[in-house]
């Protein structure tokens, strides 16, 4: 039996504050960025399609967040980026670690009244496809996009009784509670990974070491070349935003904000038509390609699942051959202090390809690498498959919401 039509209401109608962040003259400059401080200051990194992601955080003092007016966050405040990467929702529940916490000026804040409204409930409205679907038509500029408060407030949301968005949002949290075990299993993959990698080529506890000799720090028959050495260098290109064919196609087109989601990117924010991909042919991606992102925020690297294409804050690597691609992916991780000492700052870097490819970095004996490479591939296959797994289950928790709210499946 379905359940009686909900009430359709605009945002600006419904229990919800929507929050600003500061923008005036006390909004932070560059060289007041902390490493750990007081107060987490969010970038766009940290809130992802997949909720809050907290690998790469910039933190502000006690005194600079006393000056600061509007955008701090309390518990069980949602976060939705505006500007650049549209639509992506953190939810600040008892699971984040961070007691105090402001949005940037590409974010907004929403607050609800929970007398009315379930946080967990809105969390789950905001990331379903229905709600992206009215914010991918509402959002304007497609060099820089974002989606003002007065658009926001045109959105539509249709809110059930208290009781009813408890039984959606518990049986959408197990979807979540899913995907985050799988999460867990990835980072441990990966790590295991990672400590294999410093074990090797940081320590030079590789096989056999104990026969190698070291001169001037570096084991015989280890090599001092350059990043160009690993294989191919690729820098990205956007095709022409004036041309609407370019865009929304079947093509992965990579951005810095994808390669915050995880180490193997299996899909994008947005994506290019054949006609626009083919109009540089030279920028595609095989994958397993290693990409770095160098302009803005440095150094973050992922490889990509599917053939794909990059804008042009990306210089990627396609290995010169595949024993390369484990060992060049953490070597390259390896580089974002000097990317970033480089390129001119940790926020709006800057490393040109030549730059790029002219790093220096050591390789060793391709008999290493081979073994390296056969070690560590079962464990990033098996990245790849969770991930696909992930995909499958956040598709699956986004169809079954309209399907509740409208009764078909019962609670």
């Amino acid at each position: 039996m379905k359940r009686a039509n909900i009430p359709i209401q605009k945002f600006k109608d419904a229990p919800i504050q929507i929050i600003d962040g500061d923008r005036g003259i006390n909004y932070p400059k560059d060289s007041e960025w902390l490493e750990n401080g007081h107060c987490l200051f969010l970038n766009t990194g940290n809130v992802t399609e997949n909720g809050f992601n907290f690998n790469n955080c910039q933190f502000i003092s006690f005194d600079k967040d006393q000056i600061l007016g509007k955008g701090k966050l309390k518990r069980n405040d949602l976060v939705m980026t505006t500007r650049g990467t549209v639509g992506n929702v953190g939810y600040y529940n008892n699971k984040v670690p961070f007691e105090n916490i402001r949005i940037n000026s590409g974010m907004v804040i929403f607050r609800v009244d929970q007398a009315e409204i379930m946080p967990s409930f809105l969390y789950q409205y905001l990331r379903s496809a229905h709600f992206y679907k009215q914010v991918n038509a509402l959002r304007t500029g497609a060099a820089q996009p974002q989606l003002p408060i007065r658009d926001i407030k045109c959105i539509k949301i249709q809110i059930p009784q208290i009781a009813e968005q408890d039984k959606i949002a518990g049986i959408l949290s197990d979807y979540d509670d899913f995907i985050d075990t799988n999460r867990r299993r990835i980072q441990l993959l990966e790590e295991t990974a990672r400590l294999l990698f410093r074990e090797w080529f940081v320590y030079f506890r590789f096989p056999g070491h104990k026969k190698i000799k070291i001169a001037d720090g570096v084991p015989e028959g280890w090599r001092r070349k350059k990043v160009k050495d690993l294989g191919v260098i690729v820098t990205g290109k956007t095709p022409s935003t004036k041309n609407a064919s370019n865009f929304n196609g079947a093509v992965p087109f990579i951005k810095t904000p994808d390669m915050h989601q995880s180490s193997i990117i299996i899909n994008t924010e947005e994506l290019l038509s054949e006609t626009g991909a083919s109009s540089q042919n030279n920028k595609f991606l095989p994958s397993w390609s290693i990409m770095v992102s160098c302009i803005g925020t440095v150094g973050i690297v992922a490889m990509n699942l599917f053939k794909a294409q990059t804008n042009q804050q990306i210089n990627s690597v396609i290995p010169r051959k595949e024993i390369y691609r484990y060992y060049s992916f953490f070597c390259l991780s390896r580089l974002k202090p000097l990317l970033e000492a480089i390129g001119g700052g940790s926020t709006m870097a800057n490393v040109n390809k030549n730059k790029f490819e002219n790093l220096n970095v050591l390789i060793p004996p391709e008999d290493i690498l081979k073994e390296f490479h056969e070690t560590v591939d079962p464990l990033f296959k098996q990245i790849a498959i969770v991930l696909q797994q992930n995909q499958k289950l956040a598709q699956a928790r986004d169809l079954l919401l309209p399907k509740l709210m409208k009764g078909e499946i019962r609670v």
